[in-house]
């Protein structure tokens, strides 16, 4: 089945909300439409859904955000920040459709986009236990960095530099090396 990854559109939103809701609502931490659409307009190049087929398979929403810092849950973005560091706020491949590398290639698309805009890290919080997947992506947790208890018990937050993709090195060295652009289709 065909797999794309583009740009949300304003017909995205309802099957959005649907996969954050359901990623995030039995653990108390869905934050509601109006909030996911002031995160993805704060930095409309760095969010993406996802196709397989015609259903919405998945989202990453992406936005310039302090190091060290994060948005609130409880509240949408009403500034824009001008920062070299790229805030990955979410990233929901649907339930069945986890496990074939879906997750990967949003975020690899990310890491195209964010070396093409000159970002120089990425980073998370990462919740629900998902710090595992994080960490075998190339994110390092900084323990001394305590996200507040709305973003549950377990949260780490976490951060990589940015890959340059261009030369097939990263920045800096210590960053995983071995990723590669993506196309707009997703095998």
């Amino acid at each position: 089945m065909r797999v794309t990854v583009r740009a949300v559109r304003d017909g995205d939103w309802d099957a959005v909300v649907a996969l954050e809701s359901a990623a995030y609502g039995a653990a108390g931490l869905s934050e509601g439409r109006a909030a996911l659409e002031s995160r993805a307009a704060a930095s409309p190049a760095t969010c993406f859904v996802m196709d397989h087929g015609s259903r919405t398979a998945g989202y990453l929403l992406a936005l310039p955000y302090p190091m060290f810092a994060y948005p609130d849950l409880g509240r949408g973005e009403g500034i824009v920040f001008h920062s070299r560091n790229l805030h990955l706020h979410d990233l929901v491949v649907a339930e069945d459709l986890r496990g074939r590398g879906l997750g990967r290639a949003l975020l690899l698309r990310l890491t195209t986009v964010a070396a093409a805009k000159g970002y120089g890290t990425v980073s998370l919080v990462a919740v629900g236990g998902s710090d595992t997947f994080w960490a075998a992506n190339g994110f390092r947790p900084h323990r001394e960095v305590a996200p507040p208890a709305g973003y549950g018990t377990d949260a780490v937050y976490m951060s990589m530099a940015v890959p340059d993709v261009r030369g097939g090195r990263t920045n800096p060295a210590d960053a995983p090396s071995h990723q590669a652009p993506i196309k707009n289709e997703v095998g």
